[in-house]
């Protein structure tokens, strides 16, 4: 059974909208800094932090596969972007709220669901959004006013 985690992009969030090509980008970021720390520990550190390679399907750039370089690891982690309608409590009108999906497949491994864990964190403090872990708990990463 797959499993879902979820980062949304509240009022308080650095932006309300988010594309799949800055996710990509946040995520060549992401493997620059790793290398960076690599290099300044003289070891591979950009391989064992990012073990995934970005695979785009036709999928009319809502979603792209993150596919493992090593099976027995790390087989696939997905990600995609969407919107869902929210109701604001104070004046019962609905907006649209923009959010990040990030699923785990029926056979993706315990390795896939630590680095998703990983870049979920990532991503949420980056964005300053609310993540919406696996185990159904809630981290919040934007400032409560």
């Amino acid at each position: 059974m797959s499993q879902n985690a979820y980062i949304k992009l509240v009022p308080a969030s650095e932006k309300q909208v988010v594309t799949i090509d800055e996710i990509k980008d946040m995520f060549t970021y992401y493997k620059s800094i790793t290398s960076k720390t690599g290099e300044q520990l003289s070891w591979g550190y950009s391989e064992a932090a990012f073990p995934y390679t970005i695979e785009e399907k036709e999928a009319n750039n809502e979603w792209f596969c993150l596919k493992g370089t090593d099976p027995r690891k790390n087989r696939y982690i997905l990600i995609g972007v969407g919107f869902e309608q929210i109701e604001v409590q104070t004046d019962s009108t609905e907006n649209q709220q923009c959010y990040i999906q990030v699923s785990l497949t029926d056979i993706s491994t315990h390795g896939d669901k630590g680095k998703a864990n990983e870049f979920c964190k990532f991503l949420a403090t980056k964005l300053k959004g609310e993540l919406h872990l696996f185990n159904g708990r809630v981290m919040y990463y934007y400032s409560k006013k």
